[in-house]
């Protein structure tokens, strides 16, 4: 579908992998530059959607088709509900939209598998505002032999275009994201780690709470260096770019800091994530400038400091560039939208490991 760059209106989705709810952003661009992007809502799942889509992660979501497909039409009407909650927010009816970012729920992402499956249906989407729709990202990168992730590099390169080069954004979720532009435009990706998801598995279960809030006890406790360099040792981090981690691949690492309190334990798992980041820089062409910080991370000041100090450069998060960092998800997913509809690429050798650069997602349309 190659043809003239021009802005066009899209709305992106994002369902977070916590389970929180559906974000959604409203984004004008031609698939290079952002035009406009201060627009979004998010809508948290209730509480009964919530269980239903955590008992569909995994392999066990695929063993009960039926329950799979009832879960996935209650999922597609969320976010359905939160397109038209945003559209009402904005003031615009569906024909004042040119495309609409629908990458769905994922439920089971096994990238050294080549496997990475979400539910959401496109065609419903399609039916229900009559606009086109894309959707898997990922599966023609996975089946290029590419890694699947990052896909966001060349949204970031959009977001960062006014700003002095080299410079890394860094997406610390529950594994760690690393997406870099050189000064001439050249990028880079990978996935470097965990990044909240032990922290947060360590205080659910000692002491039954969602995350190390404001990372007060990371702050309370002792690094336990040994253990630290105990877990740096984990084969994924001397594994050279590119590459990308299987959600559950570091859960090994669980058992050898149960011996730890509460507080050494999430100071030893918060130096980790801080480490891997460190430890990254090698696998980079030069050294950033500037490191900008999204995702839960930025709002962890025990991670903060910690990068701060470990990095070269100035560390900054993404809300003190004034991004809408809640939503940031939903708006990349707008702009890769935008540059499907224009068969521009979406994964590089130099980000997923792909043989060239490759247009991604499918598009549904009347």
């Amino acid at each position: 579908m190659e043809q003239g760059l021009h802005p066009l209106v899209a709305i992106g989705l994002k369902s977070d992998t916590a389970i929180t709810g559906v974000d959604a952003a409203l984004v004008k661009t031609d698939g290079v530059d952002i035009f406009e992007n201060d627009m979004s809502i998010s809508r948290p799942y209730p509480e009964e959607l919530r269980a239903d889509i955590k008992s569909v992660l995994g392999e066990k979501g695929q063993l009960d088709v039926g329950h799979l497909k009832e879960v996935e039409r209650k999922v597609t009407q969320h976010h359905i509900d939160t397109v038209q909650a945003l559209l009402d927010m904005a003031d615009k009816n569906p024909l004042n939209i040119d495309v609409i970012a629908f990458p769905g729920h994922t439920v089971l992402n096994r990238p050294s598998q080549k496997l990475s499956v979400q539910i959401g249906n496109a065609d419903t989407m399609l039916q229900t505002f009559g606009r086109p729709v894309v959707n898997r990202f990922y599966q023609s990168d996975l089946a290029s032999g590419g890694q699947g992730a990052p896909i966001f590099p060349s949204f970031f390169d959009a977001m960062t275009r006014d700003m002095e080069k080299p410079l890394a954004v860094l997406s610390i979720g529950g594994l760690t994201s690393l997406s870099y532009i050189g000064v001439n435009g050249e990028l880079a990706a990978f996935e470097v780690g965990p990044g909240n998801i032990l922290i947060d598995q360590w205080m659910q279960t000692r002491m039954g709470a969602e995350m190390d809030f404001d990372g007060l006890w990371a702050a309370k406790g002792m690094v336990d260096q040994r253990l630290l360099r105990k877990l740096i040792s984990h084969p994924y981090f001397a594994k050279k770019p590119p590459k990308s981690a299987d959600r559950d691949e570091f859960d090994p690492l669980m058992q050898d800091v149960d011996g730890s309190s509460v507080a050494d334990g999430a100071a030893t798992l918060t130096a980790l994530t801080v480490q891997s980041i460190a430890d990254a820089v090698s696998y980079l062409p030069e050294n950033p400038k500037t490191w900008i910080v999204i995702g839960g991370g930025a709002f962890n000041p025990s991670i903060i400091k910690g990068l701060k100090q470990s990095l070269k450069g100035d560390v900054l998060t993404g809300e003190e560039l004034h991004w809408n960092t809640s939503n940031i998800e939903a708006q990349g997913f707008a702009f890769l939208a935008v540059r499907t509809m224009f068969n521009l690429p979406i994964s590089f050798p130099s980000t997923t490991g792909v043989p060239a650069p490759m247009p991604g997602g499918r598009i549904h349309q009347k």
